[in-house]
């Protein structure tokens, strides 16, 4: 009975620079502002023993994930799942988000942020990710009591997680924001505890 702990690589955009939609064929650092949201969460879970650590081949995860694991000297190795690597925007790849608006509209860009129903024009091989969720959800359940996993990845994949729990809270909502967390139990069915928080310390 474990649980996994999934967070959100931190920005890799600051004040002043414009932001595109960024997604896996878009390879960008963390920026100055997202590494401090990196070091933040290796902060709030310097005393989290993770049994095992997965994000995808993109910089931003793995920088994430690298800051959160150098908190402890007993960390896991870190493995790259490819599945954890952020969906294609197709024609709004690395595209300002005003222009992302003007292509699609509004109210499509809504329907992804609340619904995850996927625009005209990106690639989301929903199918695959809840797969790949599932067998995650199922490593977990199958550890030692009180272990942890640790997953970063990105919002377009970290939001068909809550998918495949079976217990979510009432209303929640599945974008995660950059340097946010959330926490999955798994005993004898898996439950959200905590979804979309960032660390206060």
């Amino acid at each position: 009975m474990g649980r996994i702990i999934v967070c959100r690589h931190g920005n890799t955009f600051d004040k002043g620079d414009v932001v595109t939609r960024v997604g896996g064929r878009t390879d960008l650092p963390l920026s100055t502002s997202g590494k401090a949201q990196a070091d933040a969460l290796a902060r709030l879970f310097a005393d989290t023993s993770f049994r095992a650590a997965y994000c995808s081949s993109l910089q931003r995860t793995r920088e994430t994930a690298a800051a959160i694991l150098s908190a402890r000297a007993d960390g896991p190795d870190l493995s790259v799942l490819p599945f954890l690597t952020e969906i294609d925007y197709g024609p709004d790849e690395n595209v300002a988000e005003d222009k992302v608006v003007a292509r699609i509209g509004e109210d499509a860009l809504r329907a992804w942020e609340e619904d995850s129903r996927v625009p005209d024009g990106w690639t989301v091989d929903k199918a695959a990710i809840q797969d790949g969720w599932k067998s995650l959800l199922t490593e977990a359940a199958r550890l030692p009591e009180d272990s942890t996993i640790l997953v970063v990845t990105s919002n377009g994949i970290a939001r068909f997680l809550p998918d495949v729990v079976d217990a979510v809270p009432v209303g929640l909502q599945p974008k995660l924001k950059t340097g946010a967390w959330g926490e999955v139990a798994c005993n004898t069915g898996t439950r959200i505890l905590a979804w979309n928080q960032r660390p206060t310390v």
